[in-house]
C-alpha cells in the first residue's frame, strides 16, 4: 500500500494498492501538489497494507469523530425508544387474543401501523 500523509499533521492525504517503485510514489506526490499542497509539506510512503486501518482511524478530523458519534449516539437513542415504547410478544399476543370487534381490530392496526411507520421512516412521526 503506498500512501500520502500530510507532514505537519500526519493526516492521510490519499492511499492506493500496488506499486513497488519512486516512480509510484510520485503519482501520489503529483496528485497531492496537483490538489494545492506543497511538496514540502508531504510525505509519500509505502506501508503494510493491515496498518491503514490505523492511519485512517488516526487521521480523521474532529468533525468526523463528531459525526461517527453523533450517529452511535442516534442509533443508541433509537434503540433505547423502541425498548421504551414496544410492547413484549406476550403483551402483543393478549392484545390480538383480545380483539372482540372492529373496533378493538382497529386500534390493534393502528398500533401496528404506527411501528412500521417508525421502521421504514427511521423516526417516531
Amino acid at each position: 500500500m503506498r500512501i500520502l500523509i500530510e507532514k505537519s499533521t500526519g493526516r492521510l492525504i490519499e492511499s492506493q494498492s500496488g506499486g513497488e517503485t519512486q516512480e509510484h510514489l510520485d503519482t501520489l506526490i503529483q496528485n497531492a501538489i496537483n490538489a494545492g499542497y506543497r511538496e514540502i509539506d508531504i510525505d509519500a510512503k509505502f506501508i503494510p497494507n493491515e496498518d491503514l486501518a490505523a492511519l485512517i482511524e488516526a487521521s480523521k478530523t474532529p468533525e468526523q469523530l463528531a459525526a461517527e458519534q453523533a450517529k452511535i449516539d442516534s442509533l443508541a437513542a433509537k434503540a433505547q425508544a423502541f425498548i421504551d415504547n414496544l410492547h413484549s410478544r406476550a403483551a402483543v399476543h393478549n392484545a390480538v387474543n383480545n380483539i372482540a370487534n372492529l373496533a378493538d381490530a382497529k386500534a390493534f392496526l393502528l398500533k401496528l401501523a404506527d411501528v412500521v411507520y417508525w421502521l421504514a421512516k427511521d423516526k417516531a412521526d
